[in-house]
């Protein structure tokens, strides 16, 4: 566990000094910039992309990008993030131009439809040119929004994941623990959005306010550079002497962390309290010994925010990150022993050939005639079990059909020609 515990001294104020920007992305990630807009975030930059002109126009953010072209028409992406992707792509330069300067991005969208899920990836790697540290919060669409939203937003996260140095993502589904029968549509997406910013607030938190317990800035680059993991996150409070206890109670039952389930797999895990003027060192100890018994393997990062109008208050903002496979994948054959073993294992570069050897005329003779005595059997040919692969944009186009054979179809197997 990283921790340093000190007064708020210029050294402990580093932090506030880091240039931070926020990139809202389609209508969802719009929304949610439009909330965070306010004086909690103050001192952050606040950038709005969108292909939807109209929608841009009453975003309340200052800096605006408008992504189009005369293809669309003004019409946006219909929901297709190819068309989305396509554009960002256009115009990369911008969109890196508009990241320049940062020391920390945040990347706010919800995934499935053609402008979240085709822009965001793409942001994410210019930001990721530009040497800043690259989070993405990100929503799925819910179960009721059909498969092809489903599908969209897992290839799109994935994207992400594979760019972004966190991807902290709420499966929108989820949010059904925590609604009941009455509530509404506008209030169920309310409840769905407010527990994304709320993961936005403790990152924000542990970068920009001097604690009790500091963070630094490289310890949090040091946590989740180049992880490219997906992350889950849970925000709680707590009221009451026996407030600590109660805190770890609600966040091991939590939904979003799979009632504790993501703290046993998790690889990181980033802790955020902030307490009043009573909030004591042993609250604090006994809430992180309690949420490291649970995540025993991972690597913790905290920080602990004195907030005065907090009194008798304790809330905890908890992230776990689980890195993915190709991450650990990659670690593992940078790691001390794997290189050593590469080192030390015989080298097979070089193929050995054996001279040809000289054959007499009879020999000839005797293998022509057992060779052709086998050439009357019939050879089989299997099909190797291959993955299939995506096709692209040429997914949705229809086979091209012909006297009713199917032309997409290799000539060799529509007419069952072996390979020899």
């Amino acid at each position: 566990m990283k921790v340093k515990t000190e007064s708020q001294t210029p050294e402990t104020e580093m932090n506030s000094t880091r240039s931070v920007k926020f990139f809202g992305i389609g209508n969802a990630g719009m929304t949610l910039l439009d909330a965070m807009n306010c004086e909690e975030f103050a001192g952050a930059n606040f950038v709005a992309i969108n292909t939807d002109a109209t929608s841009l126009a009453a975003s309340s953010v200052t800096v605006k990008i408008h992504l189009e072209t005369k293809l669309l028409r003004g019409l946006g992406t219909g929901g297709d993030p190819e068309r989305g992707h396509a554009l960002a792509e256009e115009q990369f330069s911008t969109l890196k131009s508009a990241c320049e300067g940062a020391d920390v991005i945040f990347i706010v969208a919800g995934l499935g439809g053609g402008a979240g899920s085709g822009i965001s990836p793409v942001v994410a790697r210019a930001a990721k040119e530009t040497g800043a540290l690259v989070l993405a919060f990100v929503t799925l669409p819910f179960s009721c929004e059909g498969n092809r939203r489903q599908q969209q937003a897992q290839q799109s996260l994935e994207q992400l994941k594979s760019v972004a140095d966190g991807v902290i993502c709420l499966p929108s589904q989820k949010t059904f623990k925590l609604i009941d029968e009455n509530t509404s549509v506008l209030d169920t997406f309310r409840v769905t959005g407010n527990l994304l910013i709320e993961g936005v607030r403790g990152v924000w938190q542990l970068l920009t306010r001097p604690g009790l317990i500091q963070i630094h800035f490289d310890d949090l680059c040091g946590l989740l550079r180049d992880r490219h993991s997906e992350s889950a996150f849970a925000f709680v409070e707590a009221t009451g002497a026996a407030r600590s206890r109660e805190a770890v109670e609600k966040l091991l039952a939590h939904p979003l962390l799979d009632e504790g389930r993501a703290l046993a797999e998790s690889s990181a895990v980033l802790v955020s309290m902030t307490g009043g003027k009573d909030l004591t060192m042993a609250e604090v100890n006994r809430v992180m010994e309690q949420i490291g018994r649970h995540c025993d393997h991972a690597q913790i990062i905290m920080g602990a925010t004195i907030d005065a109008a907090m009194k008798n208050k304790l809330s905890v903002t908890l992230i776990t990150a689980k890195q993915n496979a190709v991450a650990k994948t990659e670690a593992s054959a940078n790691s001390p022993e794997e290189m050593s073993l590469r080192e030390t294992a015989p080298r097979y570069g070089v193929r050995q050939t054996s001279p040809t050897p000289s054959f007499s005329l009879d020999q000839r003779e005797q293998t022509i005639s057992r060779r052709g005595r086998r050439a009357g059997s019939k050879m089989l040919q299997a099909q190797l079990p291959l993955a299939i692969v995506s096709k692209g944009r040429f997914d949705k186009s229809e086979p091209t059909i012909h006297k009713g054979e199917d032309l997409d179809i290799p000539t060799y197997i529509r007419r069952g020609v072996p390979l020899n």
